[in-house]
């Protein structure tokens, strides 16, 4: 069956700040919709764009959860009329090794469910390593797919996830720069992030074939789309660290045409969304305000009513003092607010159920 296209809707426009700290083009939007949108947007153009240059469009394409919202918006745009894939020519970056085509963890299978096979792409111009491939030959398919790659006259547009590690592709923490499709070993943090799909960290492979970084960055033009607060941390470092081994995505700092493509979840820990008022001025609203607060008193480990106006000033929060007058009408002003967030017992619901969840409610269900 085809998965359910969304309506689709213009994508809302993304969040601004000052980006002195971003290596990265960086271009954060509300919710992962308003990214899947834009991102269909700018394949849209791209394959309008190759197709009508050079007769056809080369995709570099990834799996996982972050772009399904991405490819549902290609197959609705597609049965509207709105983009031909005919021409286009794939190739996805990585696959588990060994897993034959059909088992429903290859990616070969994810990407005919969920793309493919609802869109008009010939079978021939679709290109997946191959997890099946005997392991005596597999020097010489790693090779015959960088080959492919040339062949097709190199990837136009690279669409890239990241993981926890830090990984594009599966090049993993200590990849090289200049490392191209090969067999690789996966790190424990990506075994354990697969687990759920395969029902144990046992069941995960130890083993993938992947693109190497250098294959990824010779594609005139990068996307790397991250969605939800457990990337949060990892996409800081990938945008805002300094080029490291350790992390492979801050590789992408090297490229010329290489863009971040971020919810504001994902976002939170870079600097113009979580500290945006150490990089200059800001228009302090309530809930700005709240948020300085909460970090100040996180970052010098206080009661938010201890708070002094040294701590404000030595953490770039002088301008709230001038706000305010003093810290203690801050302080105060804050911790009503908290306060006033949380019921007492006698504004709770009575003689009816309440069910208590976590922050991460799939946990609960599972445990």
């Amino acid at each position: 069956a085809s998965p359910t296209p969304r309506v689709g809707r213009a994508p809302r426009g993304p969040i601004e700040g000052r980006r002195d700290r971003e290596h990265i083009r960086t271009v954060v939007v509300p919710d992962h919709d308003d990214l899947a949108l834009r991102l269909a947007d700018r394949i849209v153009e791209v394959i309008a764009r190759e197709t009508a240059a050079k007769g056809r469009c080369v995709l570099g394409l990834a799996t996982g959860s972050t772009p399904l919202g991405i490819y549902r918006e290609l197959i609705r745009r597609h049965q509207a009329g709105e983009v031909d894939f005919s021409r286009v020519v794939t190739f996805n970056l990585d696959e588990y090794y060994p897993m034959p085509a059909d088992s429903p963890h290859s990616y070969r299978r994810y990407m005919w469910e969920n793309l493919f096979a609802h869109v008009n792409i010939r079978p021939e111009q679709v290109h997946v390593p191959d997890g099946g491939v005997p392991r005596e030959t597999l020097a010489e398919h790693c090779v015959a797919y960088e080959r492919a790659i040339a062949e097709a006259g190199g990837i136009d547009f690279q669409m890239l996830g990241i993981g926890k590690s830090g990984h594009i592709g599966f090049n993993e923490p200590g990849s090289s720069p200049d490392e191209r499709t090969r067999l690789v070993t996966l790190d424990t943090v990506t075994r354990k992030d697969a687990s759920g799909d395969f029902f144990g960290e046992d069941n995960v492979p130890r083993e993938a074939i992947t693109m190497g970084v250098a294959t990824i960055l010779e594609a005139r033009e990068i996307a790397l789309i991250a969605t939800g607060e457990h990337k949060a941390d990892i996409v800081a470092r990938a945008v805002e660290g300094e080029v490291s081994q350790d992390v492979a995505a801050t590789f992408l700092q090297r490229h010329a045409n290489a863009t971040a493509y971020l919810d504001l979840a994902a976002a939170a820990e870079l600097t113009r969304i979580k500290t945006p008022w150490v990089l200059g001025p800001v228009e302090w609203t309530p809930e700005l305000t709240e948020r300085a607060v909460v970090w100040l008193a996180e970052q010098t480990g206080k009661a938010i009513l201890k708070l002094t106006a040294r701590d404000y000033t030595e953490h770039h929060l002088s301008p709230l003092l001038s706000k305010y007058g003093a810290a203690g009408p801050i302080n105060g002003a804050i911790f009503n607010s908290l306060r006033d967030k949380i019921r007492g017992r006698r504004k709770l619901p009575t003689r009816k159920s309440v069910v208590v969840f976590s922050p991460h409610p799939d946990d609960d269900v599972i445990s």
